[in-house]
């Protein structure tokens, strides 16, 4: 929020943004991304200021029900009536959504202030609209995705420096962060919040919309540049340059965040009527030497922190691999319909890992999974650290790889107080192979006993079978590994896993 900063961030900001409304004659500012990045910089030099919270009585602790009775009324979008291939709508602030937010549309190299008014939104409970200019909390992107007729969201920027995305035939599940700070750490989460974007009109029949954002935390400030597209895969080129107040040892880059409650190989405490419930089922990663890993996800009975260590990586995502309606057997939540979003990097990352966070959550309404990338080195203050990637959301990675990948992950009761897991994998690399060929499962664990291996072609899917024993040996927590192989030559993605009481 402008009123929440210092006097020298101010003056640099009235230089980039303009008053002006879009219907106003106003010129508005010059306006190029160069100068969000020196705003960021400047800003990493004061002190930090949190964000303008302020609000009228009637906006303060609304619940969301209440909160969901402000609705932005479609006729006054943003580019409305102009033929072009995306619409902006905005979001009122309350519930969580306190921070005043600033947009501002740019023009032709000009950027204008997009004003609030009450007019543009309907209020449907009990809630007066406000006598003052409240502001925003963010804002969403519509496009044609679905239908040429039919203007759908396909991306929105709301809460913190959160913000998600869909793709054709899909509705919303995990979510992105800009940056998260501390993550599962003793001392507490920070979590910093974009304060400013601008979003460039796009030009006729343009299929993308480029956006700048402003984010400022206590330990650090951040320029952004989004490409966002829209369509099969939703696609947003994310450019990052990050300027820290301190030395930034545990920083999050290309943070995801989704919610995993039960599945098939973790629901001993669950009485639940559906098979499965999550946003997302497993983490994958492809590492800078070109191992493909697949990690199910699960909802332990303690914070579980896992690391993956890596130089260069060459993509990690939050998947959705279960695309059945019959794996969740939900007619409202459409688990089948969540996307999956992967991350690309563009250009070397150097050395760091993907670390993995699994909080214990007794209820679906509880993002509890998070993943993100961790540089090896603290990023030094006062120095500028430059991110580049690539979002991709959709149903699975861009160009899946020619290993088989494993498909459901069961475990239950095995043979005197063992644990049995079932691991079923398809892909090209295993269609076409017969029982009599020298297919073998190869698993490990770092702790307790192996036992009873496996390894079958199931007829119903099309794929392989690998299942097992696991004697525990009271061991708190087991490391597993398992990968179908022909001749030592792999035939599918590796699999990982972690085993606790």
């Amino acid at each position: 929020m402008v009123g929440a900063v210092s006097l020298p961030w101010l003056v640099a900001l009235a230089r980039v943004a303009a008053v002006a409304a879009p219907s106003d004659t106003g010129a508005g500012s010059s306006f190029d991304e160069t100068m969000v990045r020196g705003l960021a910089r400047e800003l990493a030099q004061k002190p930090y200021r949190g964000p303008d919270d302020t609000l009228p009585d009637t906006l303060k602790d609304l619940s969301y029900d209440r909160y969901r009775t402000i609705r932005f009324r479609p006729d006054k979008s943003l580019w409305r009536g102009d033929k072009l291939q995306f619409e902006a709508q905005f979001f009122h602030r309350g519930f969580l959504f306190t921070n005043r937010v600033d947009i501002f549309q740019v023009v032709d190299g000009r950027a204008h202030r997009t004003p609030y008014s009450p007019s543009q939104f309907s209020f449907e409970g009990d809630v007066p609209p406000p006598d003052t200019d409240v502001g925003f909390a963010g804002f969403r992107l519509h496009g044609p995705i679905n239908r040429r007729d039919y203007y759908d969201e396909i991306t929105v920027f709301l809460g913190a420096s959160y913000f998600r995305a869909v793709a054709k035939g899909q509705i919303y599940g995990l979510s992105a962060r800009g940056l998260s700070i501390k993550t599962a750490e003793a001392s507490g989460e920070e979590f910093p919040a974009f304060r400013s974007f601008w979003i460039e009109r796009p030009k006729r029949r343009q299929n993308f919309v480029v956006v700048h954002a402003l984010l400022d935390s206590e330990s650090a400030s951040a320029a952004y540049r989004f490409t966002i597209r829209g369509g099969p895969t939703t696609v947003h080129d994310v450019e990052m340059m990050l300027f820290p107040r301190v030395d930034l040892a545990q920083a999050g880059i290309a943070t995801l965040t989704s919610m995993f409650f039960f599945a098939a190989n973790d629901r001993g405490r669950i009485d639940d009527f559906r098979p499965a419930v999550h946003d997302s089922d497993g983490l994958e990663i492809r590492t800078g030497s070109g191992e493909q890993l697949w990690r199910p996800l699960a909802n332990p009975q303690d914070l579980q922190v896992s690391s993956f260590a890596d130089t260069n990586p060459r993509g990690f995502g939050l998947m959705q691999r279960q695309r059945d309606f019959r794996s969740y057997q939900d007619l409202e939540a459409n688990y089948e319909k969540r996307p999956s979003a992967w991350i690309e990097p563009i250009g070397e990352w150097g050395d760091g890992e993907v670390r993995l966070v699994e909080i214990p959550t007794k209820s679906e309404i509880h993002d509890n999974i998070v993943v993100f990338w961790r540089p090896h080195e603290p990023l030094r203050a006062k120095d500028e650290h430059r991110f580049s990637y690539r979002i991709h959301w959709g149903y699975g990675v861009p160009k899946p790889g020619p290993l088989a990948t494993f498909t459901a992950t069961r475990v239950g009761a095995g043979s005197e107080n063992r644990r049995l897991f079932v691991l079923d994998a398809a892909g090209p690399a295993l269609k076409s192979l017969k029982a009599s060929d020298s297919v073998r499962g190869e698993v490990s664990a770092d702790k307790g006993k192996i036992e009873h291996v496996v390894t079958q072609p199931n007829p119903h899917t099309g794929g392989w079978r690998l299942s097992f024993e696991l004697a525990t040996e009271k061991a708190p927590a087991i490391e597993l590994r398992a990968q179908f192989l022909r001749d030592d030559k792999p035939l599918s993605e590796v699999w990982t896993y972690r085993w606790t009481p």
